[in-house]
């Protein structure tokens, strides 16, 4: 998240006085002085853990500094979600208290209870649960994903998620237009989307869409129980197979977008990973190939976006592989373009 530390020795979008000020007046039993630990890994919205003197420790999300798009870092949006969330069985954090008061620590923010677990999203971090414990991993993984959809969206709560139209011509309009006006000479993203748009599936179940459920959003138990569901900013109603089809994307293209759960390592393959979501919900899922094709187009189009920032030098000087980061695009689509090809 790139949450370098200021001249203070305070984290980037921490004002450690303000933010003490705040916790000793809305959070009970803190212990200051407080502490604030950057989570590093994020491309959005910062995060911290703050821990006190009595070795308490909480969650602290707010956006990035600098200019931004307040409605791509709405993280009282997010509060708002997982507030309305916290009594429908899916594994989340408390949400403990919100502030859109800036003179705090310069931006909106929210805290939640720290949750302690496994964000399965490398090997070293699949290695602390035992064996024996990853098909249980997998199987709370889906029935996570089953609980969000599961989410009753007919009430008024929910009416400021509500969009006219269809998810994915949605979807399908706002990545190309995304595209375009990046000025991205990508050929092969264009000609994918001109496949996904021609014979798109009816969308016959609407709900509470996640929009990036993956293992490495999630906090499991060395147990395998899911502890919570993470990352909410993307959060829309809209057709749930969706989520199913970016969570076999992501499980499916560890070559190409990092780390993914393998059945050599006793994680559930692909197959296993859908199967199940069909049994614990009922729902048919033949189309799900043209999700997870629509869901690589996407990475595919984030990939792309991430690739002309670099390149353009706006990302800062990290150490990434450039030729893999200007491969991507074209490799997600190459996989979208194939799957679709067979249905």
């Amino acid at each position: 998240m790139n949450a370098e530390s200021t001249a203070t020795g305070q984290p980037a979008g921490i004002n450690a006085a303000g933010v003490t000020a705040w916790f000793t007046r809305y959070v009970g039993g803190v212990c200051p002085p407080l502490t604030f630990d950057p989570v590093p890994g994020g491309r959005s919205n910062l995060t911290y853990i703050v821990g006190d003197d009595a070795g308490n420790r909480w969650v602290l999300r707010r956006p990035p500094t600098g200019n931004v798009l307040p409605s791509a870092h709405n993280v009282l949006r997010e509060w708002a979600i997982q507030s309305r969330l916290q009594h429908t069985g899916i594994p989340l954090p408390v949400m403990i208290g919100h502030s859109s008061d800036h003179d705090v620590t310069g931006a909106d923010f929210y805290v939640m209870s720290y949750v302690d677990g496994v964000v399965l999203d490398s090997d070293a971090a699949a290695d602390r649960i035992p064996l024996p414990a990853r098909a249980q991993a997998c199987g709370n993984i889906v029935e996570s994903l089953a609980a969000i959809h599961r989410v009753d969206c007919s009430t008024a709560e929910f009416d400021d998620l509500r969009r006219p139209g269809g998810y994915l011509d949605r979807q399908l309009r706002r990545w190309i237009k995304q595209l375009d006006a990046s000025g991205s000479s990508n050929t092969l993203l264009r000609e994918v989307h001109g496949l996904l748009a021609r014979n798109p599936p009816p969308e016959r179940w609407t709900g509470l869409v996640h929009g990036d459920f993956r293992p490495g959003n999630m906090i499991l138990g060395v147990d395998g129980a899911a502890r919570a569901v993470l990352d909410w900013e993307l959060c829309a109603l809209g057709d749930v197979l969706a989520d199913l089809g970016w969570l076999a994307a992501v499980w499916t293209s560890r070559e190409v977008i990092g780390w993914a759960p393998e059945p050599e390592h006793g994680f559930w393959s692909v197959d296993e990973v859908i199967s199940r979501y069909h049994t614990v919900t009922g729902r048919d899922v033949t189309d799900i190939g043209y999700y997870q094709a629509f869901a690589l187009w996407r990475l595919g189009c984030i990939a792309d976006g991430v690739a002309q920032r670099y390149h353009a030098g706006v990302m800062g000087d990290h150490d990434v592989d450039l030729d893999m980061l200007s491969r991507r695009p074209d490799l997600l689509a190459e996989l979208s373009r194939a799957l679709l090809q067979t249905r």
